[in-house]
């Protein structure tokens, strides 16, 4: 018996692995926001720009 390759099946089946691969690189690029220090940040930025924000 000869073998039959599904060419196209194979090729969505590569195509849906790389796919995911992707999309798992793309979620472990974005950076880890649990640890940042709120107040330190708020130190950063000048007094005036707050109080006007909060008026608005």
């Amino acid at each position: 018996m000869s073998v039959t390759r599904l060419k196209r099946k194979h090729r969505k089946n590569i195509a849906r692995a790389n796919n995911k691969q992707r999309i798992i690189k793309q979620l472990l690029l974005t950076p880890v926001l649990k640890n940042v220090d709120v107040e330190e940040l708020k130190a950063r930025f000048p007094q005036g720009a707050a109080k006007t924000e909060a008026a608005a």
